[in-house]
């Protein structure tokens, strides 16, 4: 079809304001805010957004009601070339609403957040052809039943999916984690689903014959990964001057599942994904960071890894 999306991602979009303080204060004290500003956020939103910097074809697929948080998520997400066409309205409906606090001594962050009014798209409202029109289907485990079922129809078409799943626990996430063929986690998740206690350990129990990748991230230490449950490989950091970590993981998926949209081997998709996560954690937010592919490019002739 020549209207195709490279990606299109069902999950949370969020809006994030983010407080910049000196250090993350002790229990019972004060603290001065020396920075505020409000960004779009959420694991599919940003992913959306580092896969469109990156120059490919993204949509999102979600429900968003009319209030100010709404108008701001979808704006957030248009203003970047996301194509928004396919969402949903409820007037009961909001993204999903968060605060922010990054600590500027470590670039750590700590995040409060809400789900009040976030309401995952239900099977009945996804469409076949709305699924057959993307190259690879992005869900995140917030998309519950209806990302089970998204995943299904991508299956029968012969897309790949891509997911991030941050909590084991969530409706539907045990069989859509079965179904994933790019299933990537950070450590901890990785650690619970697989009870091992080392990343190596943790691929190997959680790849499979039939699973395109397994990846397990491990911010500052790399991350490790399987292909069609083979020899797991361990890929380290790139050195960056880190202010903010905010959304890493989130750019990370999304810059794997643009490189799998464009036809890209796992190699090169765990390469760039890396970079494209480092270079975001230079900048403070979520998506502020996020590179272009030419940025992407410039950096990988000259970027060192972690030791």
């Amino acid at each position: 079809m020549s209207d195709r999306w490279d990606v299109l991602g069902l999950g949370v979009a969020a809006v994030d304001d983010l407080f910049y303080v000196e250090r993350f204060p002790r229990p019972n004290t004060k603290t001065p805010i020396q920075a505020q500003e409000r960004q779009g956020g959420g694991l599919t939103g940003t992913a959306l957004v580092a896969a469109a910097r990156l120059g490919v074809r993204a949509a999102y697929l979600g429900i968003l009601g009319d209030d100010p948080l709404s108008r701001f998520a979808l704006e957030s997400l248009e203003s970047e070339g996301v194509d928004c066409t396919p969402v949903l309205r409820h007037p009961d409906a909001r993204p999903v609403y968060a605060v922010v606090i990054v600590d500027r001594s470590s670039g750590e962050r700590t995040i409060f957040y809400t789900t009040a009014g976030y309401m995952p798209v239900p099977s009945e409202r996804i469409e076949a052809q709305l699924i057959q029109r993307c190259r690879v289907l992005f869900v995140d485990y917030t998309a519950g039943e209806g990302g089970l079922y998204a995943t299904m129809l991508a299956h029968r078409f012969g897309i790949p999916v891509v997911a991030d799943i941050e909590r084991e626990q969530a409706p539907a996430v045990a069989e859509l984690i079965s179904q994933v063929d790019h299933l990537i986690v950070d450590v901890e998740i990785a650690a619970r689903l697989s009870g091992e206690t080392q990343p190596p350990s943790m691929v190997r129990a959680l790849a499979r014959r039939e699973r395109a990748c397994c990846v397990v991230t491990a911010g500052e230490k790399g991350c490790w990964y399987a292909e069609w449950g083979g020899e797991v490989h361990h890929f380290p950091a790139y050195r960056v001057e880190v202010v903010d970590t905010t959304g890493c993981g989130d750019v990370f998926h999304g810059a794997y599942a643009a490189c799998i949209a464009r036809g890209e081997p796992v190699a090169r998709a765990i390469q760039v994904a890396s970079a494209t996560a480092a270079l975001k954690a230079t900048q403070p937010g979520g998506r502020s960071g996020i590179p272009t592919w030419s940025v992407v490019e410039a950096f990988l002739n000259t970027a060192a890894h972690v030791p």
